[in-house]
């Protein structure tokens, strides 16, 4: 959606899609910006599946987090340790650009809001993904690139 237009989004009116720099079950909405553009604001929202942890990773820019809904951790550093209170819809945090940070959910599906700059990109600690590829899998020791 361009952003330079007045314009609305409604809940209902999302469009939720897989995604392969995910495991599966977890899908994304885009709500604002288009993730493979430089410089352009985009708020994802990324629906994660109970009981989900998401492995520690950094991102080239900084993103600032909501909780939707749901209950969701995270925390910092390059090895998934569950430390701290879950989450509850209305929180925020903010990762800086370059920093470790990993996420899980409760007994329930978790929503989150990430906004950033784009384009989107993921570094995991193992494997580096990136926004406008057409590799789907992974390989290893080389890095993959996947779209976002």
């Amino acid at each position: 959606m361009a952003q330079n237009t007045a314009f609305r989004v409604m809940p209902d009116a999302l469009i939720w899609k897989d995604n392969p720099a995910f495991s599966k079950g977890v899908q994304i909405a885009t709500l604002v910006g288009d993730p493979t553009k430089a410089g352009e604001v985009v708020v994802l929202r990324i629906k994660f599946r109970p009981n989900f942890q998401m492995p520690p990773h950094t991102h080239p820019y900084s993103e600032v987090v909501t909780v939707i809904s749901g209950d969701d951790g995270s925390s910092h550093g390059e090895k998934l340790e569950k430390k701290g209170d879950l989450l509850k819809p209305g929180s925020l945090w903010v990762h800086p650009a370059k920093h470790a940070h990993y996420a899980w959910t409760g007994s329930e599906e978790g929503i989150l809001q990430v906004q950033f700059i784009g384009p989107a990109s993921i570094t995991s600690i193992r494997l580096t993904i990136r926004a406008n590829s057409s590799r789907s899998h992974c390989k290893r020791p080389p890095q993959a690139d996947t779209c976002l």
